[in-house]
Protein backbone atom coordinates (compact mmCIF):
# COMPACT_ATOMS: atom_id res chain seq x y z
CA UNK A 1 0.00 0.00 0.00
CA UNK A 2 2.91 2.41 0.57
CA UNK A 3 4.29 1.68 -2.48
CA UNK A 4 0.89 2.41 -4.16
CA UNK A 5 0.56 5.78 -2.42
CA UNK A 6 3.94 6.82 -3.44
CA UNK A 7 3.24 6.79 -6.90
CA UNK A 8 0.09 8.22 -7.06
CA UNK A 9 0.87 11.26 -5.01
CA UNK A 10 4.08 13.71 -6.09
CA UNK A 11 4.02 16.09 -3.65
CA UNK A 12 5.94 15.32 -0.91
CA UNK A 13 5.50 17.97 1.38
CA UNK A 14 5.20 16.24 5.24
CA UNK A 15 1.69 17.21 5.74
CA UNK A 16 0.25 15.51 2.82
CA UNK A 17 2.41 12.53 3.06
CA UNK A 18 1.66 12.05 6.87
CA UNK A 19 -1.76 12.15 6.18
CA UNK A 20 -2.03 9.25 3.84
CA UNK A 21 0.61 7.35 5.53
CA UNK A 22 -1.89 7.32 8.45
CA UNK A 23 -4.99 6.62 6.61
CA UNK A 24 -4.30 4.41 4.14
CA UNK A 25 -0.30 2.50 5.13
CA UNK A 26 -0.38 2.29 9.44
CA UNK A 27 -4.30 1.50 9.58
CA UNK A 28 -3.22 -1.46 7.75
CA UNK A 29 -0.06 -2.46 9.85
CA UNK A 30 -1.61 -1.59 12.97
CA UNK A 31 -5.11 -3.30 12.24
CA UNK A 32 -6.36 -5.81 15.54
CA UNK A 33 -2.13 -5.41 16.53
CA UNK A 34 -2.62 -6.37 20.39
CA UNK A 35 -3.98 -9.68 19.20
CA UNK A 36 -1.28 -10.59 16.48
CA UNK A 37 1.82 -8.68 17.97
CA UNK A 38 4.55 -10.10 16.42
CA UNK A 39 7.22 -11.40 18.99
CA UNK A 40 10.26 -12.19 16.36
CA UNK A 41 12.92 -9.59 15.48
CA UNK A 42 12.53 -10.22 11.84
CA UNK A 43 8.72 -9.65 11.71
CA UNK A 44 9.03 -6.08 13.68
CA UNK A 45 12.41 -5.24 11.63
CA UNK A 46 10.00 -5.50 8.26
CA UNK A 47 7.18 -4.00 9.83
CA UNK A 48 9.40 -1.14 10.78
CA UNK A 49 10.62 -1.08 7.60
CA UNK A 50 7.43 -0.22 5.95
CA UNK A 51 7.33 2.92 8.05
CA UNK A 52 10.77 3.53 7.73
CA UNK A 53 10.93 3.35 3.35
CA UNK A 54 7.20 5.49 3.46
CA UNK A 55 9.19 8.49 5.86
CA UNK A 56 12.70 8.25 4.07
CA UNK A 57 10.73 10.05 1.07
CA UNK A 58 9.22 12.86 2.87
CA UNK A 59 10.69 16.11 2.03
CA UNK A 60 13.05 17.64 4.06
CA UNK A 61 13.80 14.14 5.81
CA UNK A 62 15.46 12.36 3.27
CA UNK A 63 19.00 13.25 5.39
CA UNK A 64 18.17 12.11 8.44
CA UNK A 65 18.48 8.65 10.03
CA UNK A 66 14.88 6.58 11.17
CA UNK A 67 15.02 7.97 14.55
CA UNK A 68 15.46 11.89 13.91
CA UNK A 69 12.87 11.46 11.33
CA UNK A 70 10.33 9.96 13.83
CA UNK A 71 11.10 12.45 16.15
CA UNK A 72 11.12 15.10 13.43
CA UNK A 73 7.72 14.02 12.18
CA UNK A 74 6.00 13.46 15.55
CA UNK A 75 5.86 10.01 14.90
CA UNK A 76 6.61 6.78 16.95
CA UNK A 77 7.77 3.86 16.03
CA UNK A 78 5.19 1.17 15.03
CA UNK A 79 6.40 -1.74 17.76
CA UNK A 80 6.13 1.47 20.63
CA UNK A 81 2.61 2.12 19.03
CA UNK A 82 1.83 -1.19 19.62
CA UNK A 83 2.93 -1.49 23.20
CA UNK A 84 0.59 1.27 23.85
CA UNK A 85 -2.37 -0.06 22.49
CA UNK A 86 -1.73 -3.49 24.54
CA UNK A 87 -1.12 -1.58 27.65
CA UNK A 88 -4.17 0.58 26.88
CA UNK A 89 -6.37 -2.50 26.02
CA UNK A 90 -5.85 -4.49 29.15
CA UNK A 91 -6.82 -1.24 31.31
CA UNK A 92 -9.74 -1.14 29.76
CA UNK A 93 -10.63 -5.12 30.25
CA UNK A 94 -9.37 -4.19 34.02
CA UNK A 95 -12.20 -1.24 34.24
CA UNK A 96 -14.61 -3.15 32.51
CA UNK A 97 -14.55 -0.63 29.54
CA UNK A 98 -14.60 -3.71 26.87
CA UNK A 99 -15.17 -7.17 27.48
CA UNK A 100 -12.80 -9.72 28.42
CA UNK A 101 -13.83 -11.89 25.66
CA UNK A 102 -10.06 -14.04 26.22
CA UNK A 103 -10.88 -14.81 30.14
CA UNK A 104 -8.21 -12.84 31.28
CA UNK A 105 -7.47 -12.60 35.04
CA UNK A 106 -6.38 -9.97 37.40
CA UNK A 107 -4.49 -10.59 40.69
CA UNK A 108 -3.89 -7.71 43.25
CA UNK A 109 -0.68 -8.10 45.48
CA UNK A 110 0.46 -5.84 47.76
CA UNK A 111 4.09 -6.01 47.11
CA UNK A 112 4.17 -5.84 43.12
CA UNK A 113 0.42 -4.71 42.06
CA UNK A 114 -1.66 -6.32 39.82
CA UNK A 115 -0.94 -8.70 37.46
CA UNK A 116 -2.52 -9.83 34.32
CA UNK A 117 -2.82 -13.95 34.10
CA UNK A 118 -3.55 -14.72 30.05
CA UNK A 119 -4.90 -18.15 29.81
CA UNK A 120 -2.88 -20.21 26.88
CA UNK A 121 -4.63 -19.56 23.92
CA UNK A 122 -4.93 -23.19 22.90
CA UNK A 123 -6.57 -24.02 25.99
CA UNK A 124 -9.41 -22.05 25.79
CA UNK A 125 -10.05 -21.51 21.97
CA UNK A 126 -13.50 -23.27 20.69
CA UNK A 127 -13.92 -24.36 17.42
CA UNK A 128 -15.47 -21.27 16.45
CA UNK A 129 -12.29 -19.18 17.06
CA UNK A 130 -10.01 -21.75 15.44
CA UNK A 131 -11.84 -21.39 12.11
CA UNK A 132 -11.24 -17.66 12.07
Amino acid sequence: KGSWVLSLFYNRSPTIMLTLYKSMVRSLLEYCCPLWDPHKVSDIQELEGVQRAFTARIAGSQDLDYWERLKKLSLMSLQRRRERFILLHMWKILNGSVSNDVEIEFVSRPRTGIKALVPSLRAGVTAFHQSL
